[in-house]
């Protein structure tokens, strides 16, 4: 009876490395790919460009390919002893860094098995992390763009989105990664704000900015990023004008569009009561989210409703009304809002809304109670946490200081150290080499 060899992998990006283990893999016997899913690899690193179907249908018809399973974790065990090999193959690159847990755990478990793991050796030149980066410079389209948000919801744990308002802060969500505890974290995508995409224009948070305009900067975010995109869409604006809306984004390949319900004169949320702010009726509003979802073409584009009730100083109970009517007129996801610096009004929302709805996504923007963490957000039961502003808000501070400098000074020299190099400028931006 032939051995059967276990051996894992993301195969996002297949290369020869790949190739050679699974040919090194069939000298010892019938290989099983333990296929990473998208939920395993996203929690260690980002997202991949083809979905586990898309993957799978690719290894599975490689030469030497006997069986492709999925492997849940990026942990071996749990698939190990499930399975039972007589043999585990894997790359020499694991015996140190953030993997090597993952390897004592292997070689401890083929040894309850009474199996073997035989590393091979890496192969020289090829890096799939520097592959999956050097496609960034080829970009992306709008379909796979389109249909990423959906795919990171039932993937991650939690969606962590970080406003834009242009090009460069583009690069910075796609870009900007930090280490913890072996694992990549990264931003997963970007928020469109209506706020700050106005503001840096230099007008009014009034519905000021017409989708038009709206649209160039969404543009220059498009161009140098592939990430997926939320959309501020404000109140929706009138009924029969936010078919429209849907369609251009959705041709444009944002992948969701949260809209208020609230009708009038746009004045932003955090104002609360102090100025006058009109919530739409649950018909009038369930009506436009049926008026958008029968305007889209795609399944994989999300209209995300989002509750004004807890800024109105209207009670949970009130919210979840809404929120309950919303979902029956077809809304994807439920955005709470609130100014309350504690958080306990959203806690309550997403509690009693848990309660009654375990699937629906839930999507918070924390920009009055930042205190709370993504890991408390995670065990609440949240599925998006949007920061809102701070891109915005961050720089304009920062520019500020320096141009005040220069006028105290007469000079720049004072303002040098509060600015990147022309050097670092040069090199920031893609193809300026």
């Amino acid at each position: 009876m032939s051995k059967t060899v276990y051996i894992g992998m993301t195969a996002d990006i297949m290369h020869p490395g790949l190739i050679n283990i699974i040919e090194e893999g069939t000298k010892h016997g019938e290989v099983m790919v333990g296929l990473l899913t998208d939920k395993a690899i996203a929690e260690y690193k980002r997202l991949p460009y083809l979905s586990f179907e898309q993957r799978k249908m690719v290894v599975e018809n490689i030469k030497g390919v006997t069986k492709v399973v999925a492997q849940e974790e990026w942990d071996y065990a749990p698939n190990l002893l499930k399975y039972k090999p007589d043999v585990m193959l894997h790359g020499d690159d694991w015996v140190k860094g953030a993997q090597e847990k993952y390897r004592n755990l292997a070689y401890k478990t083929m040894k309850e098995i009474g199996g073997e793991v035989i590393e091979v050796a890496y192969t020289t030149g090829i890096n799939s992390t520097d592959l999956v980066e050097s496609t960034k410079t080829i970009g992306t389209t709008p379909q796979v763009r389109l249909k990423a948000l959906r795919r990171l919801i039932n993937s991650k744990p939690i969606v962590r989105i970080l406003e834009s308002h242009s090009g460069l802060t583009g690069l910075i969500a796609e870009t900007t990664v930090v280490e913890k505890g072996g694992k990549r974290v990264e931003f997963d995508g970007m928020w469109s704000s209506s706020l700050t995409d106005s503001t840096s224009k230099g007008k009014p948070d009034i519905e000021a900015v017409h989708i038009t305009s709206r649209l160039h900067s969404l543009t220059d975010m498009l161009e140098c990023t592939t990430k997926p995109i939320i959309y501020d869409g404000d109140t929706g604006g009138k009924i029969e004008h936010f078919a429209f809306t849907v369609r251009t984004l959705e041709r444009n390949g944002i992948s969701a569009v949260i809209i208020e319900d609230k009708v009038g004169l746009k004045k932003n949320s955090l104002f609360g009561t102090s100025v006058p702010q009109t919530q739409d009726t649950i018909e009038g509003f369930s009506d436009k989210i049926k008026s958008g979802k029968r305007a889209q073409i795609t399944e994989d584009f999300m209209i995300i409703a989002r509750i004004e009730s807890l800024i109105l100083g209207k009670t949970v109970t009130h919210a979840l009304e809404r929120a309950m009517a919303y979902i029956k007129a077809g809304a994807d996801g439920i955005m709470i809002h609130s100014k309350e610096k504690s958080g306990e009004d959203i806690f309550e929302f997403v509690n009693k809304f848990r309660a009654l709805d375990t699937t629906t996504p839930i999507v918070v923007v924390p920009s009055t109670y930042n205190h709370i963490t993504e890991e408390e957000f995670e065990k609440l039961g949240v599925n998006i946490v949007i920061y809102a502003n701070h891109m915005l808000r961050s720089s304009y501070p920062a520019m500020q200081n320096v141009a005040k400098s220069i006028l105290e000074n007469g000079r720049s020299l004072e303002a040098a150290d509060a600015c990147m190099s022309i050097k670092e400028i040069l090199e920031l931006i893609p193809g300026t080499k």
